[in-house]
């Protein structure tokens, strides 16, 4: 095992410019953007009290975006809950 001693000040400063360099980096990288939540057609299905062939009607129709991997169906949290806002206005 091996160790090193590091005097006191230089300490500081070292560590005063490894703050500062994670500050400007923060600066350049912004807040990073939120993560969609993705639901699939049971907790669509739950959220909205629908039924799956309900769900399907609304796909069809276009009334909720949805996107397919494979061959399931997923759907934005937030496109679920603007619906849901909608139907109570």
């Amino acid at each position: 095992m091996q160790f090193i001693l590091v005097d006191g000040k230089a300490w500081e400063r070292h560590r005063s410019a490894f703050a500062d360099f994670i500050h400007r980096i923060e600066r350049l990288i912004g807040n990073p953007p939120e993560v969609d939540e993705w639901l699939d057609n049971d907790a669509v299905c739950r959220r909205l009290n629908i039924s799956p062939r309900t769900l399907q009607t609304l796909r069809d129709t276009g009334k909720i975006p949805f996107s397919m991997v494979g061959h399931k169906c997923y759907y934005r949290a937030g496109d679920i809950a603007d619906l849901l806002n909608s139907k109570a206005e």
